[in-house]
């Protein structure tokens, strides 16, 4: 998988999420094995660039390359100036995020919402090539905006006109949010017409249907996001189940207890000691999803306020399960009980 001058060491991405795909979480998963990672979604505002939200977001300090920074707003001028301040600020790839379904976006016509207005999606396809320059750009979307107006087939041609250099597709539409199953009939299509590289994203949660959609849609990566929340190791599951059709042992309470750890330091250390405790329990939280006295722990834990009463609870939960032979214990959704995972 090549976008521009990068080749990719595999063909797995971490999808654009807001509040999540902080450096951090980026960096882990390049760690665990994702071939590439696209920021949450930096503002076209340049009157935010100033703000410390901006600004952590723009951080890419030590972060493995590439880096590819995902940029949202509905104006092309602005669009255009958002690409060309990124790429001063170390972005090697610059995607345009026309797939976000969040009302809070779509009210301000950007995101998915921008799929209704195919004219305004060529202007900014263009305004952001061109200030771009060399850098590569690459566009996310969603296939329409409802079921009865899929258009991704026509933003296909749009964006290889403008010089569109990959395009991730999102099997849902911008009314379909997140409910329901993503069809990936639509990124077949758009496939078979792409002369540039096709990403297929949407309910990718294991290595199976990880093999299954890259069959199916004939996409040339995939792009990989809610399901690897409090599960980062699924990117080397899936690039070994890829690789030799056989699936890596699951991973250890003990190593989970350590990446859990490592993780929690970085989170720290990139938002200091009191956003870092209040943007660390929905990572513990989502580590512990599922796991037997899981409920119990984080509705304690998400009382803390501080780093250590914060690692103390983390460790004591995972030491007590380490003592069941090292194995995950997992509720069982229909009985209640506990199953071995």
């Amino acid at each position: 998988m090549r976008i521009g001058p990068h080749q990719l060491k595999n063909n797995l991405i971490v999808a654009p999420m807001a509040g999540v795909t902080d450096r951090p979480f980026r960096q882990l998963c390049k760690k665990m094995g994702a071939g590439m990672a696209v920021s949450e979604m930096v503002t076209s505002n340049s009157l935010l660039y100033g703000s410390a939200k901006t600004l952590r977001r723009a951080n890419h300090e030590g972060e493995v390359e590439p880096i590819s920074v995902q940029i949202a707003g509905s104006i092309p001028a602005m669009m255009a100036e958002a690409a060309r301040h990124n790429v001063d600020n170390g972005a090697q790839i610059i995607d345009i995020n026309m797939g976000c379904p969040a009302k809070k976006i779509c009210n301000v016509m950007a995101g998915s919402a921008l799929l209704q207005d195919e004219p305004l999606v060529a202007r900014i396809l263009e305004a952001v090539v061109a200030a771009a320059k060399d850098t590569p750009v690459t566009l996310k979307i969603r296939t329409g905006w409802d079921k009865a107006h899929k258009n991704a087939l026509a933003i296909l041609h749009i964006a290889q006109e403008s010089g569109i250099q990959a395009l991730a597709i999102h099997g849902r539409t911008r009314a379909c949010g997140y409910s329901g199953e993503a069809e990936y009939e639509t990124i077949t299509v758009v496939k078979a017409e792409a002369r540039i590289p096709i990403i297929a994203n949407g309910d990718i949660t294991t290595p199976e249907k990880a093999r299954f959609v890259l069959a199916a849609t004939g996409a040339d990566a995939i792009m990989i996001g809610r399901a690897a929340q409090g599960r980062p190791w699924l990117f080397r599951e899936i690039a070994h189940y890829l690789a030799t059709g056989e699936h890596l042992p699951a991973p250890e309470v003990a190593e989970i207890h350590d990446v859990l750890l490592a993780h929690l330091d970085d989170i720290y250390q990139f938002y200091g000691a009191i956003s870092g405790v209040r943007m660390a329990r929905k990572h513990i939280a989502w580590y512990t999803r599922g796991l037997a006295d899981s409920a119990s722990f984080r509705h304690a834990m998400n009382r803390l306020e501080h780093t250590a009463e914060q690692l103390d609870a983390v460790n004591d939960f995972f030491w007590r399960a380490r003592g069941r032979d090292n194995r995950l214990v997992y509720l069982d959704a229909a009985t209640g009980e506990r199953a071995a995972a």
